[in-house]
């Protein structure tokens, strides 16, 4: 670092030598900005990408108490409400399809940004709530994401930036003031898909992944989205992703939830299409602070033959600007 900027110096110095000259004075300047512009973007990307290579990830994982899915350079740590036995209209809702808390760290510039979503009973928000701005995360949102669900859970949605491993910390000693289960168990037999996952993905235009007995999606929007100086890519493990679940619920039959991340004149758009297919929506409103293109997450619950639920989220996704693969 130290002889790049010894390099930078010596490129300014020379250049501004040059403009000061008494002819061609406004020609060598722009040449001067010519040559240290790219020295710039390249000398900060490689600072960045230096940074992120230096984050400690196993102390980390030691710190939040579990390994975290890779994507990219996004680590990102799954919470699943795998204590919690709720119900929406007789269905036992399994913790993949609407309970998976989560976080996700991903480096940007000198530190390291956190995001996430915790699933917290209504006698939890509080408590959570104080530990985790007593330690420096901010608190982004707090909502429903379904109704009539017994005992309904709520989602509160966090963000932060520092050290990675004292925003670790931090995440751990919050959810602690819960009842979130802190230690990673072995997960059983994956129960079989009652429905054809092959015709869904033809539906939807986009394969889908089995986790833990649901069959997910995950669109990303067609332009990128950033929160403050960051871009969130990849979309889909910070939460910034289209995500629809089918939780298999008998005789070909499934219920759905997700949420569709909209701009603003999506959010009539995909509504009607969603009510013209049955499809009943639970929640509209932010996740994010500082997010550009300002978004709108839109939830919605049904439960009822699974292809013909595809059929309708496909009409609502046609009004979003998704990206092409």
């Amino acid at each position: 670092m130290a002889d790049n900027l010894q390099t930078f110096c010596l490129t300014i110095s020379t250049a501004f030598k040059a403009a000061s000259a008494p002819r061609g004075r406004g020609c060598y300047l722009v040449l001067a900005l010519c040559l240290c512009f790219p020295f710039l973007l390249i000398s900060g990307a490689v600072t960045g990408t230096s940074f992120a290579q230096s984050v400690e990830w196993e102390k980390v994982d030691a710190a939040i108490g579990r390994k975290a899915t890779v994507s990219g350079d996004v680590h990102r740590y799954g919470f699943p409400r795998t204590d919690l036995n709720v119900s929406l209209d007789d269905v036992i809702l399994k913790p993949a399809f609407a309970l998976g808390g989560w976080v996700a760290f991903k480096p940007m510039n000198a530190e390291v940004m956190v995001m996430g979503d915790l699933v917290l009973l209504g006698t939890e928000i509080t408590p959570v709530m104080t530990k985790l701005i007593e330690n420096g995360i901010e608190i982004t949102a707090i909502h429903n994401h379904l109704l009539r669900a017994k005992p309904m859970p709520f989602y509160m949605h966090v963000g932060g930036h520092g050290d990675a491993i004292k925003l670790a910390t931090a995440i751990r000693a919050g959810l602690a003031a819960s009842k979130t289960p802190l230690e990673t168990s072995a997960t059983g037999a994956t129960p079989a898909l009652e429905f054809d996952t092959e015709q869904l993905d033809q539906i939807l235009g986009v394969k889908g992944k089995a986790n833990g007995g649901v069959y997910q999606f995950a669109l990303p929007r067609r332009e990128p989205i950033h929160e403050g100086e960051l871009t969130l890519v990849p979309a889909g493990p910070t939460g910034a992703a289209t995500s629809i679940n089918f939780q298999p619920t008998g005789g070909g039959k499934a219920a759905i939830t997700g949420d569709f991340v909209l701009t603003a004149n999506e959010v009539n758009p995909v509504i009607k299409a969603l009510r013209q297919n049955e499809i009943e929506v639970t929640a509209v409103h932010s996740h994010m602070l500082a997010e550009q293109p300002r978004l709108f997450f839109m939830h919605f619950w049904a439960n009822d033959a699974a292809i013909k639920l595809a059929k309708g989220l496909r009409t609502a996704l046609d009004q979003v600007a998704l990206a092409k693969d």
